[in-house]
């Protein structure tokens, strides 16, 4: 077997889960934590804002291998993307297709309509073009910024750094972050496409 093939070929969701314990483990023993959303601070202190913010104002070559996480995560997106994505759309249940379509974002029936992963209602040039699509980028991009600081770190860092390492703030962020998900999906996400 073709080595793109057996990459390229589904994966049992496991393994995903086997990879992060074996992560995990390796920053437990190595005294780290995982947070992308460090690497956002990490940035600003690179780009001299320590100069004038506080926050900003620490050594950040301790996170010099986060940063190194965070290029890896870009150009393995980009090589996943580009030379082992699946020919196909994605693949949904037929109720989700149906909650979809009630909002009015449609899921591609074959690939000329494309692969489905970001629907053009929302993700289109013309989209984010319009008031509506810069409201929800501006909106969007601030409140997740805001409450990744205000809770101390990203979903990615509280879930599975803070949860593994048994922090009752985690926990606490994660069940947020969950009912977050929630009240988007099943209320706000319905009155924004009704716009």
């Amino acid at each position: 077997m073709k080595i793109i093939e057996f990459l390229s070929q589904p994966w049992h969701w496991s393994i995903s889960g086997a990879m992060i314990v074996v992560v995990m483990f390796l920053l437990i023993y190595f005294g780290k934590k995982f947070g992308v959303s460090s690497s956002f601070q990490a940035m600003c202190s690179i780009g001299g804002a320590g100069k004038r913010f506080e926050y900003f104002n620490y050594d950040w070559k301790n996170h010099s291998w986060l940063l190194m996480f965070v290029l890896g995560s870009i150009i393995g997106g980009g090589i996943a993307s580009t030379f082992l994505a699946n020919p196909e759309p994605v693949q949904i249940s037929q109720a989700t297709i149906a909650d979809l379509a009630a909002l009015g974002i449609q899921t591609p029936k074959d690939i000329s309509e494309g692969t489905g992963y970001l629907p053009l209602e929302l993700f289109s040039l013309e989209t984010l073009m319009s008031l509506k699509g810069i409201i929800l980028l501006v909106l969007g991009g601030f409140l997740v910024g805001f409450g990744t600081r205000w809770a101390g770190g990203c979903t990615s860092g509280h879930a599975i750094t803070g949860l593994s390492n048994l922090q009752l703030p985690s926990l606490v962020a994660v069940i947020g972050f969950f009912i977050g998900g929630l009240v988007m999906t099943h209320l706000l996400f319905p009155l924004i496409f009704s716009l």
